[in-house]
């Protein structure tokens, strides 16, 4: 007979593998859209920022629920069982901030190259 715990466990092991199933999903759906489905050709600054800005939310999501679903696991045992899941919620904001860097330098760089091109 399962327990309380048992059935906890294995509600939360079953929410991670979708969640990485989900992300595996997301990650392919991304290549498809971008390698296989658009005309190959030049891209501009604005594209290639927004290509490869969806595909880093979705890996940035995928550490996020990942990291909260490790949590969850691992809430009821020994503290030290939880700085793994701790750590992927750090790294994941870590994400987060350096692809603000990363917009906000493209922005700029986009910026210059149009002013560039005007006065040029």
């Amino acid at each position: 007979m399962l327990s309380f715990n048992d059935g906890r466990t294995e509600i939360v092991r079953a929410i991670s593998y979708v969640v990485i199933s989900i992300a595996v999903f997301d990650v392919a759906k991304y290549f498809i859209e971008e390698e296989v489905l658009r005309p190959k050709g030049k891209q501009s600054l604005s594209e290639a920022r927004d290509s490869l800005t969806k595909f880093m939310t979705t890996i940035i999501i995928a550490v996020f629920i990942e990291g909260l679903v490790g949590v969850f696991e691992r809430s009821g045992e020994q503290p030290k069982d939880i700085l793994y899941p701790a750590a992927l919620l750090v790294v994941a904001t870590g994400m987060v901030v350096a692809l603000g860097i990363y917009q906000k330098f493209s922005v700029n760089a986009e910026r210059e190259k149009k002013e560039k091109g005007l006065t040029d």
